[in-house]
């Protein structure tokens, strides 16, 4: 009888303890699946806004990692203006927008060698401005460069997407065209999201935020609109031929996938060619996901964020049949801005990895993947008391970060 009783007392245990791994973000899968700086605790220890549970083991508060090869972090310089976007340029220089409606071209060292003037006039009012910028994969034989802003229009403003060629002298965009307008128009401030990035065939996918307000966020659901979306245009503004709403009736074609809150992170995983995305939740339910044409995301409808009452958002729904679950979330929030895939050899254990850079959270995350699913997770420069805007990888294998108070950082092997 006392064998069978300590055979129950043990099972219980194991139960109990898969029980608690599973909901903390599945410490043991990670154990089982992490190949890169160990396994440790989850890196969140903040209570979490709500009570939901999530889909699926890993979803969020995955064990921690930490990096094993030896980085420096190098502080190159104080003197950008409000910098959003950053893209690498072909010569290893990097071309970066600032809020206030320029840009700038700025060396490796961190050397601010051109200032880019002349552009159409920005909103920079809350959280818009002159928001991503990046380049024409021709870059190199034809200069195009292409950037999105918030621009003022009759009803309010708007997301604009528009493109031009740098100049030979590099100070100016020559032939500007506003290729795309991201309607409605909304009275506000919040929320115009957004990332450009360049599919295989040189098309542009464009993340819109939803503008916040309870009055027009539900149009992130609603197809006859732009905001809360995905498109996906060519280089002249026109919808990619043959996307998964061109023959819905009353639907825009130009829309590759919907239900975004504010998509502020948008990369192309170089490993499997797959859209990934990063979006803020309201308060807890920030969000990774990976982007496939016609999907449902779920904003405002599904979520695991509450609002900032404290309220239920709608329902309360954090699962839905034909709604899409994010491969990561966070609760509380880390306010995911720009994100980019590593992909250089020269910190093997950081290859294809996600970095993403956080706004209120003041540090750049490291997600381990594998199999799509997040099975560790890092916090990086958490001591500069930085927010995070944007990132990129350079051509030396470093990570390179732009903060909204003008600085730009490099982590390297040391």
């Amino acid at each position: 009888m006392m064998q069978s009783t300590s055979k129950k007392a043990s099972a219980l245990c194991v139960a109990l303890l898969s029980s608690i791994f599973a909901f903390s973000g599945s410490y043991a899968q990670a154990v089982k699946n992490n190949a890169g700086g160990g396994t440790y605790p989850p890196v969140e220890t903040q209570p979490a806004n709500s009570k939901y549970k999530p889909a699926f083991a890993g979803q969020t508060r995955i064990a921690g990692v930490k990096t094993k090869t030896p980085i420096s972090v190098s502080l190159l310089s104080k003197g950008l203006e409000h910098p959003w976007g950053i893209c690498l340029l072909p010569d290893g220089r990097f071309l970066i927008s600032q809020k206030l409606g320029t840009m700038c071209i700025v060396t490796p060292a961190g050397k601010i060698v051109k200032q880019i003037t002349g552009l159409p006039a920005v909103v920079p009012d809350g959280q818009g401005g002159l928001l991503d910028v990046n380049i024409d994969p021709q870059f190199a034989t034809n200069r195009m460069v292409y950037w999105d802003y918030s621009e003022q229009v009759s009803g309010g403003s708007l997301l604009a997407i528009a493109k031009g060629k740098l100049s030979a002298d590099e100070s100016k965009i020559e032939n500007i065209q506003v290729i795309y307008r991201a309607t409605p128009a909304y009275k506000g401030s919040l929320q115009f999201g957004s990332r450009i990035v360049f599919d295989k065939s040189g098309n542009l996918f464009v993340t819109t935020g939803e503008r916040s307000g309870s009055d027009i966020r539900m149009k992130a659901q609603a197809l006859d609109a732009a905001i809360g979306k995905l498109i996906h245009i060519t280089k002249n503004g026109k919808p990619v031929p043959g996307g998964p709403f061109a023959k819905t009736p009353n639907a825009r074609p130009e829309i590759y996938a919907y239900g975004f809150r504010s998509p502020e992170g948008l990369a192309m995983n170089p490993a499997t060619g797959e859209l990934w995305e990063a979006e803020f939740g309201p308060r807890g339910g920030d969000e990774i996901n990976i982007i496939r044409p016609g999907k449902n995301y779920g904003w405002p409808v599904v979520t695991y964020g509450i609002e900032y009452s404290g309220e239920k958002v709608g329902a309360g729904i954090q699962q839905k049949e034909g709604v899409e679950q994010p491969v990561y979330y966070w609760d509380p929030v880390v306010s995911p801005s720009g994100i980019v895939f590593y992909n250089s050899n020269v910190i093997p254990e950081w290859k294809g990895n996600l970095f993403v850079g956080g706004l209120s959270s003041m540090h750049i995350a490291r997600l381990v993947i594998k199999n799509n699913r997040v099975v560790g997770e890092e916090r990086l420069l958490k001591d500069e008391g930085e927010r995070f805007r944007a990132l990129a990888v350079g051509k030396d294998g470093a990570l390179y970060a732009v903060t909204d108070s003008g600085r730009f950082y490099r982590v390297a092997k040391k």
